[in-house]
C-alpha cells in the first residue's frame, strides 16, 4: 500500500518483527515518537516502555528495552535490547523482578545502583503495563 514502510525490529535473540507497517510509535529519550511512511531520517535511542506498531489497520503492542531507531523515508530499523509481545511475558516474573527493584531502590546502597534499580523497575513496569493491557494468560 501506498501509506505503508518497511519495518524490522531486532534483538540479540531474534529478529523480532519484519514486515510492511502503517505507523510505528516507540519511546525515545525526548518523548513519545511516531513514525509514518516519508519520515525524515534520523536517529534516535529508544526508552524501555511500549512498542506500538499499525499493520492492516490494527495496532500491536510490545514491551520494549532500550536500544537504538534508524528511521527512512521507507524504512525503519530498531535495535533493542529486548522486545516482548504480551503473550510472551511472564507475569509473576515481571512482578518479582519489579519488587526486587523497589527494594533496592529502598536500600540505596550507592547511586550505580539506584539508576540500575530504577532502569530494572521501568523493564518490570512496561511489561507489567503491556501484559495487564491486553489481560493474556
Amino acid at each position: 500500500m501506498a501509506g505503508e514502510f518497511y519495518l524490522e525490529v531486532i534483538t540479540p535473540e531474534r529478529t523480532f518483527f519484519r514486515g510492511n507497517v502503517e505507523m510505528v510509535i516507540v519511546n525515545s529519550s525526548d518523548g513519545e515518537l511516531g513514525i509514518m511512511k516519508g519520515h525524515v531520517p534520523m536517529v534516535a535511542l529508544v526508552a524501555i516502555g511500549t512498542l506500538k506498531i499499525k499493520q492492516n489497520g490494527k495496532w500491536r503492542e510490545a514491551a520494549i528495552n532500550e536500544g537504538f531507531m534508524e528511521v527512512r523515508p521507507d524504512e525503519t530499523i530498531i535495535l533493542s535490547h529486548s522486545v516482548e509481545w504480551p503473550e510472551e511475558i511472564d507475569e509473576r516474573r515481571a512482578q518479582a523482578a519489579l519488587e526486587r527493584a523497589q527494594e533496592r531502590i529502598r536500600l540505596r546502597r550507592s547511586m550505580k545502583e539506584y539508576y540500575q534499580s530504577k532502569a530494572a523497575m521501568a523493564r518490570a513496569m512496561a511489561r507489567l503495563k503491556v501484559k495487564k493491557r491486553y489481560n493474556i494468560d
